[in-house]
């Protein structure tokens, strides 16, 4: 039996599971979200583990939404249904669908710290922790022709199922990981091809992802797992058992989350600053 290596959350880690919150259709809702809360994080606010999934969206990079023909891509996706953004934090395209976890550690930056690879290999054991009864053998490393490419792509047998991201803000951090549970990892990776056959008509080739269908594949099709509530109910016992002692007997305080007015007027400015 693979054993775990040591690593810990800190002790008043809240979790909120989102994953059933399925009404809102505009994919940037769950990031103008997050950038709210890792303010609250930033200013003293519990750290939090944030869980949601978006029934059909294509999210961009900064760098996808520079590419010559991204908003006639983007119009292309949107007449199929699908909500489109560009997100804040790093990384390139990211289709999502039900069958795609959305996992978020927000937590408050530690005084002086520059090198964004430790919150990284945070997530990275979290995701490894939470899939270790279902594979043993999750692996870090870019993965050539995913989509989202990058060090900390998570893979089994070669094949990506999970690409990690970061948003840095003055006093906290937000680690955004999309974890493919379910379906066709080809047909998502075909759909993130397309998007870049598109919108890169005229950019130079090293500007972009090359995107393979073969390069990427589901946990249903790597390692059996056919609902995504038992990789969501995984991580939560993963979380618990790896918070570090709290320092008092006292209940950690929820956050006071944001007003739906204040969400909405943090998505309009996310349209506007990086908009296409």
């Amino acid at each position: 039996m693979v054993e775990e290596e040591a690593w810990s959350l800190p002790g008043n880690i809240l979790i909120w599971d989102r994953t059933q919150h399925l009404e809102q259709e505009e994919v940037l809702y769950s990031f103008a979200l997050e950038e709210l809360l890792c303010r609250q994080v930033g200013e003293g606010g519990a750290p939090l583990i944030h869980l949601w999934r978006h029934p059909r969206a294509l999210v961009m990079g900064l760098r996808d939404s520079r590419l010559p023909q991204a908003a006639d891509a983007r119009h292309w996706l949107e007449a199929q249904g699908y909500s489109v953004a560009v997100r804040n934090s790093g990384g390139a395209a990211v289709p999502l669908d039900l069958g795609v976890v959305n996992v978020s550690l927000i937590l408050p930056k530690k005084q002086g710290q520059i090198d964004f690879r430790s919150d990284f290999e945070t997530m990275y054991r979290l995701i490894q922790a939470s899939l270790l009864s279902a594979a043993s053998d999750v692996a870090k490393g870019e993965i050539a022709g995913s989509y989202c490419p990058g060090d900390y792509d998570l893979s089994i047998r070669g094949k990506k199922f999970c690409g990690i991201a970061q948003r840095r803000q003055a006093k906290a951090i937000v680690v955004q990981a999309f974890v493919v549970i379910t379906g066709s990892g080809a047909s998502k990776a075909e759909l993130a091809r397309e998007f870049y056959r598109r919108a890169a008509q005229g950019a130079e080739s090293g500007s972009y992802p090359h995107v393979t269908e073969d390069s990427m594949a589901s946990l249903e099709e790597l390692a059996g797992i056919s609902d995504p509530v038992r990789f969501i109910d995984a991580v939560k016992q993963t979380v618990r058992r790896h918070k570090l002692p709290a320092a008092d007997d006292r209940p950690v305080q929820a956050p006071e989350l944001p007003a739906e007015e204040q969400v909405l007027e943090m998505i309009d400015a996310m349209k506007t600053r990086y908009g296409i």
